[in-house]
């Protein structure tokens, strides 16, 4: 029997192993420890476990990186180069969309500087997590903007195009370039009329023909048109101050009423009764119900009224004239009930809003160039924009908040206005002197524009308005240029 003394070991082994049959094995390339046993005897363990638990456990535990956020402490691993010959857009693209926008900027440099099995600079080092996308590919093509929630922002819609020629040009002999007249209109069932010289002509937008509604004389003149709101019965103003209504079916001449003293440069209906604006200063109401030539005057400017509009539920007139002044007048008074004084030249450009009520746009002539918004509830002036150019006409769209202005000096050109944020949707040019006429067809889509160099031009330049869709750069007309008389 051995009397030496035997050191007891720290390990509590099994019999037939001793101390010598277990070693431990580093792998320094993982920089972590793996458990080896020898076997020495044929009654050796192939595992070992601890005596506490009962369930196994492998060496290594490996984390599921699905949920992680590790781009955000800059661990991610470096992508795996592109093949030869592949499409590196394609492949920065790919990743964009399978891994975020930003997965791209935390891969490794070139050279091995940030790889996991080495030191990194970027190692456990907590960075921002942005928000917005750094993809040059977002928005993304694939349906979805990585990084960024469709609740929290949409792609800006592309800007309307308008096309920038008319579609059809119509010459028009003897068409006045005079600022304060009034000389073109459209009806609600398609007719255009148009005051050449001493004579209005009629023109059929539906099948481009043309007839001549009456010849003045030679003593007189056409200064102003003006349809019903139903479109059978259209008023003439004349140099010699008369008002006169016609059937524009039948041709005939249902009425002709005096009251002014001289020309009659503007005419405006509302569903009853309609008003003129003339050279003497004066305004005028008519009824055709009764047998007198007009039913009030209502007096205000001090110089010749160029400008005429009722509201769209005829509760309000506004007027405006060479007095600088806009004016507006409701059917309770013969006094208006608004003095606006902001212009500081002729006020001929006027329209009201279809989309809001008590909304009035008013434009003024070279020295103001400016076009002025108001609440005609309380008389404020909402917002105003110098255009640059003398405003000649308005016409506020129907289906879309836009509105169409129409300039004389110096640049003659057409512009479109979205509102209220009055952007420019378009400019247009073509015309070669001022644009001093404008009118809307029934649909609200097509403007026709008339100037002094003796040519009408249709502009396709709103939407429909059942479908916001671009306006089509082909019209209801062939192209080409044709003669309206």
């Amino acid at each position: 029997m051995d009397s030496t003394p035997r050191r007891k070991s720290g390990l509590n082994l099994p019999s037939g192993m001793n101390e010598t049959s277990l070693r431990l094995e580093t792998f320094s390339s993982s920089s972590s420890f793996r458990a080896v046993t020898c076997v020495s005897s044929p009654r050796a363990i192939s595992s070992l476990s601890s005596p506490s638990k009962t369930s196994s456990c492998s060496d290594r535990f490996i984390p599921c990186r699905s949920s992680s956020r590790l781009q955000t402490f800059g661990l991610i691993e470096k992508g795996s180069p592109v093949k030869e010959g592949g499409n590196e857009a394609y492949a920065r693209l790919l990743k964009s969309e399978l891994f975020g926008s930003d997965f791209g900027s935390f891969s490794s440099p070139a050279g091995g500087q940030g790889g996991l099995g080495s030191p990194s600079k970027n190692m456990l080092r907590f960075k921002t997590d942005n928000s917005g996308a750094n993809s040059p590919y977002s928005p993304s093509i694939l349906g979805h903007d990585s990084g960024i929630s469709s609740e929290s922002s949409t792609t800006p819609k592309p800007p309307r195009k308008v096309p920038k020629t008319p579609h059809k040009v119509l010459d028009a002999p003897s068409l006045q370039d005079d600022f304060y007249l009034n000389l073109v209109d459209w009806s609600s069932q398609n007719v255009l009329a148009v005051g050449l010289g001493t004579c209005v002509y009629l023109w059929t937008a539906s099948n481009s023909k043309v007839t001549r509604l009456c010849d003045l004389g030679p003593n007189d003149s056409v200064c102003s048109v003006q349809w019903t709101r139903e479109g059978s019965y259209i008023s003439i103003g004349t140099h010699l101050g008369q008002v006169q209504v016609w059937d524009g079916t039948q041709c005939k001449r249902v009425r002709t009423m005096g009251g002014h003293q001289t020309r009659t440069s503007v005419l405006a209906w509302n569903s009853r009764t309609l008003a003129s604006g003339s050279r003497d200063r004066n305004i005028l109401q008519h009824d055709l119900r009764v047998s007198s030539d007009h039913v009030s005057k209502l007096i205000g400017h001090k110089s010749e009224v160029c400008g005429l509009k009722w509201s769209h539920d005829d509760r309000e007139l506004a007027s405006g004239g060479n007095d600088n002044q806009l004016l507006v007048w409701n059917q309770h008074s013969q006094l208006p009930v608004l003095t606006l004084t902001e212009h500081t030249a002729a006020v001929k450009a006027i329209a009201w809003s279809p989309h809001q009520s008590g909304l009035l746009a008013s434009g003024g002539g070279t020295a103001d160039r400016c076009i002025r918004f108001w609440n005609t509830t309380n008389g404020h002036q909402l917002n105003h924009v110098d255009t640059g150019s003398q405003v000649c006409n308005l016409a506020w769209s129907k289906n879309v908040n836009e509105l169409v202005s129409t300039h004389g000096y110096s640049q003659n050109q057409i512009m479109v206005w979205k509102y209220p944020s009055l952007s420019k949707v378009a400019t247009l040019v073509g015309h070669s002197m001022r644009v001093l006429y404008l009118a809307m067809s029934p649909d609200g889509q097509t403007i026709v524009t008339g100037a002094g160099d003796e040519t009408l031009r249709f502009w396709n330049v709103f939407p429909s308005m059942k479908t916001q869709t671009p306006v089509k750069d082909t019209g209801l007309w062939s192209l080409g240029r044709t003669q309206i008389r």
